[in-house]
């Protein structure tokens, strides 16, 4: 059985994979953001097996790695990471928003946050090979305007939410190819269109699936061995869109991420 961190635990998809992973026997390390309601889930969770809580804004850069340094401090064995949270759309038609750093905030949330809490977690992930990384994605993907990366002309949320997991996909082909060889695997999927979630019912659209429908191919990332580097659509492996798949892409998003992140 694995020790498994799983972001934004405390709702939708994260909420139903952790029932399953602690279930299933697994040590379940859930993240959320409101400390009541991640007391009240791990309260839940150790009904039925042991689970642990850790609570960040990952809106604020500064707390996600707090929360690396203290989930590696106080799990040295954790195996697997699952890079759940993150935020919809909007309400149509919204304002642009920022996050604590003052990046606009799905990118912070959607990409910023999940490379800042790998970083901090891979050495700890990479003692403890063969060990997973997860990242949730979508198959709305959008092209990155590297001219206009924290997107300040012409805002608009969806199409914010599917460039950072345009960038989300993208990072973990790079990351598959650096840590080859390593015993990590990271590997990217949409685990289904739509759920009944909250993210998409304040986006104004009616739910076409159960977050049931989006957790199996989560889980069997997580548990099993699917190789590295790749993109699954549910439980099929799939394609992300074309140009995640460009190296040269990848290098330039690799250095404006970590400019934003020195900002």
């Amino acid at each position: 059985m694995s020790t498994i961190l799983i972001t934004g635990a405390t709702s939708g998809l994260g909420r139903y994979v952790a029932f399953e992973l602690v279930r299933a026997g697994h040590v379940v390390l859930a993240h959320g953001r409101d400390t009541g309601r991640t007391e009240q889930l791990v309260a839940e969770l150790r009904a039925e097996g042991d689970a642990e809580g850790f609570v960040a804004d990952l809106a604020s850069l500064a707390q996600v790695r707090e929360l690396g340094a203290h989930v590696a401090g106080a799990h040295p064995d954790l195996e697997v990471l699952i890079n759940n949270a993150g935020v919809g759309a909007g309400a149509p038609g919204g304002a642009r928003e920022l996050s604590a750093d003052g990046h606009e905030l799905r990118l912070a949330v959607d990409y910023l946050a999940p490379v800042v809490l790998t970083r901090a977690l891979l050495p700890v992930l990479r003692a403890n090979a063969p060990s997973r990384i997860v990242n949730v994605g979508s198959a709305g993907q959008d092209p990155l305007d590297f001219d206009d990366i924290e997107y300040r002309r012409a805002y608009d949320g969806f199409a914010a939410y599917r460039r950072a997991k345009f960038a989300l996909a993208a990072h973990t082909f790079a990351l598959a190819g650096q840590l080859a060889d390593t015993g990590v695997s990271v590997n990217v999927l949409h685990p289904a269109t739509f759920m009944d979630t909250a993210m998409v019912r304040e986006g104004g659209v009616t739910p076409w699936n159960t977050v049931a429908d989006g957790a199996p191919g989560v889980l069997a990332l997580a548990t099993e061995d699917h190789g590295t580097g790749h993109y699954y659509d549910g439980t099929t492996r799939s394609r992300a869109h074309e140009a995640t798949y460009d190296e040269a892409l990848q290098k330039r998003l690799s250095t404006v991420t970590d400019q934003l992140l020195s900002l």
